[in-house]
């Protein structure tokens, strides 16, 4: 199993960096009390630094909204992962879901980078960010009903179909993660080359986070256009 980003994706975005922290022989099961006092802090701090009118001007996020126009998406319908999280905290908190998920969110939140997850057991064969064709099934997360998305979006796929609808718009339903996941791929995507070093910075506090929170076994990796495949 390996995870790619297919030749028509780099050759549109080739200043594309994916991080990705794989994290094995986890347990989800249990949940530290820290991990809620760290996001209230950083919650706390992301009230005090950033105003709510001017979220669309953070400099990845106006990187996001343009990416999204790109492929056909309108960023006032179809909102990046991190500017939708930042925007939420700026009006409430944050619930907790589990430790694993929770500890991504405060990632994306902390270094305003979107991050998401996928539990390895629910993939079949490859995930590849691709432009989907338009016929793939997906049911988004917590629903039921088929929800493919368009020809030309940008996806993370397997071979049985869609994963994340929207590049990082909308998460799946087959591959969440539970308190019963023991293996997962978490990936931070970067688009600015300036910020190509708070991406490392980012993954190495993830899979620290990872490690003592969930007593994960993680590796690093990073795709790009020197290197578009890993093995998971």
């Amino acid at each position: 199993m390996a995870i790619k980003i297919s030749k028509k994706i780099l050759e549109k975005y080739p200043e594309l960096n994916i991080g990705v922290v794989i994290a094995k022989n986890l347990d989800n099961s249990k949940y530290n009390e820290e991990i809620s006092q760290m996001i209230r802090e950083i919650e706390k701090k992301t009230r005090e630094e950033i105003d709510p009118e001017k979220v669309k001007e953070i400099p990845i996020i106006a990187k996001w909204r343009e990416i999204y126009k790109s492929f056909g998406a309108k960023p006032g319908e179809y909102r990046n992962s991190v500017e939708a999280l930042i925007k939420r905290v700026l009006k409430t908190e944050l619930y907790k879901i589990n430790a694993l998920v929770d500890i991504y969110n405060y990632i994306s939140i902390k270094h305003i980078m979107t991050v998401g997850g996928e539990d390895i057991e629910g993939i079949e064969g490859d995930l590849i960010l691709d432009f989907a064709k338009g016929d793939e099934d997906f049911i988004p997360l917590g629903e039921q009903e088929n929800k493919s998305p368009w020809k030309g979006e940008v996806v993370y796929k397997d071979d049985k179909g869609i994963i994340c609808r929207c590049w990082n718009w909308r998460e799946g339903d087959r591959t969440k993660l539970t308190k019963n996941t023991k293996n997962a791929i978490i990936v931070i995507e970067n688009l600015l080359p300036e910020n190509n070093e708070k991406l490392k910075k980012a993954l190495k506090e993830l899979k620290g986070l990872l490690g003592k929170y969930c007593n994960a076994d993680c590796e690093i990796k990073i795709l790009n256009k020197e290197n578009s495949e890993e093995e998971i």
